[in-house]
Parts: structure tokens; sequence; C-alpha cells
């Protein structure tokens, strides 16, 4: 057998991990839009649809994680990536727990049906997703292909979304506070604001991930910082 060969091997089980891995996080882009969708127009099927496709998106990452051990059990890479395997198998669990926070805002929705003369959703809310969103796909793609730089941009855009909960926290409260007939709906804003944040964090965790792969280096928890002071 050539020795290329299991080299050959070895980069193609990657790039299938890379495959897959873009396709997990289209499918959780996708249900993020989706049940922003489902809160804003109170859409009961769209929610509903939502809080099914979750479950495509668990075994999703029971697969790639597999695929991920498998690479390290047999092919036993090194440096880069090593880096890219164990960090990819971290992702999964990143992306299954965007999905979860989709299902939060899905739910969210179907409660906002129930309430009578619920407020119009702020345009806040629909500003924050697509933040969030964009944060998390240039977070994937920054991770696939070995890109510090836009890893470290993504991890920027984090403050801008915090800001976003900030104002809508402070416009539900003041909607609470002049008319308490509307605190259940407020409150299920509130909650979608928060499931956002979250999503946004966990795209703020993959662009970590992606300079740790293409440089080596840790940047969470302020690690770079404390490494520059010392």
């Amino acid at each position: 057998m050539s020795p290329d060969v299991p080299f050959r091997h070895f980069h193609d089980q990657l790039a299938s991990l890379k495959k897959r891995l873009l396709e997990m996080s289209e499918r959780a882009e996708a249900l993020i839009d989706l049940s922003v969708e489902a809160f804003t127009e109170q859409d009961l099927d769209k929610a509903e649809a939502v809080i099914a496709a979750d479950r495509d998106l668990d075994q999703m990452e029971i697969e790639i994680e597999e695929q991920a051990i498998e690479l390290l059990a047999l092919q036993q890479p090194m440096a880069r990536d090593l880096r890219f395997v164990i960090s990819a198998i971290k992702i999964t669990s990143d992306l299954e727990r965007v999905g979860d926070h989709a299902v939060n805002i899905a739910q969210a929705a179907t409660r906002l049906v129930q309430y009578q003369g619920a407020q119009k959703v702020t345009p806040e809310i629909e500003d924050m997703a697509r933040r969030a969103r964009e944060m998390l796909s240039d977070a994937l793609d920054a991770f696939l292909r070995g890109d510090g730089a836009l890893g470290r941009d993504v991890c920027a855009r984090d403050d801008q979304v915090d800001s976003l909960n900030d104002s809508i926290f402070r416009i539900q409260l003041t909607h609470m506070m002049a008319d308490p007939r509307t605190i259940n709906a407020a409150l299920d804003y509130l909650a979608v604001s928060r499931n956002l944040e979250r999503v946004a964090d966990l795209a703020t965790n993959i662009g970590e991930d992606a300079v740790f792969v293409a440089e080596g280096k840790t940047i969470k928890h302020g690690a770079e910082r404390t490494e520059r002071t010392a």
C-alpha cells in the first residue's frame, strides 16, 4: 500500500467531518430563523415544526461526535488537525444547544398566541435574531476555514447582542409597569431575548474555537489578555 493512501483516507474523513458540521450548523441556523418567525408572526405551525425538527439536530450531534471520536482513535491526528477534531466534538454540543434555544423560542411563540392584545414584536427582537444568526454562521465558517481573524470578529460582536438584550429588557419593563395586563406577554419577550443572547454566546464559543484551531491560542475568559500582562 502506498504511504499516501492512509494520508488521503484521513483527509477524506476530515473533509466528511467538516461537511457534517456545516450541515448541522445550517440546520441550527434554520431552526433559529423559523422559531423567530413563529414568534413574530404568532404562527403555531412554524413553532410546532421547530419543536419536531430539534430531534434531528440531537441525532446529528450523536453521529458527528462518533465520527470525530473514530478519527481520534484510528488516525491519531496531530497539531492543528488534532485541535480541529477535539474542538469539533465540543462544537456539536454547542450547535445542539442552539437547537434547544430555538425550541424555547418556539414554545414562547405558542404561549404568545394565547394572550389577547399582546404588543407588536419590537424591531430589537428581529435585529437581535439577525445578528445572533450571522454570528453563528460566521463562527462556523471561521472554524472550518481556520480563520482566526474572523473568529475574533465574531467574538467582538457579542457586545452588540448584549446591548440589544439590555434594551429589550428596559422596553418590556416599561410595558409591565404601565399595564400589568402585559406582564405574561412581556415575560415571553424577555425569554426570547435571553435565548437569542445565549445563541450569540454559543457563536462566540465557536469563534474562540476557530482561533484555537488557527493559532493554537486560547482566548476564552480573557486568557490572551492575561498572558500579555503576565
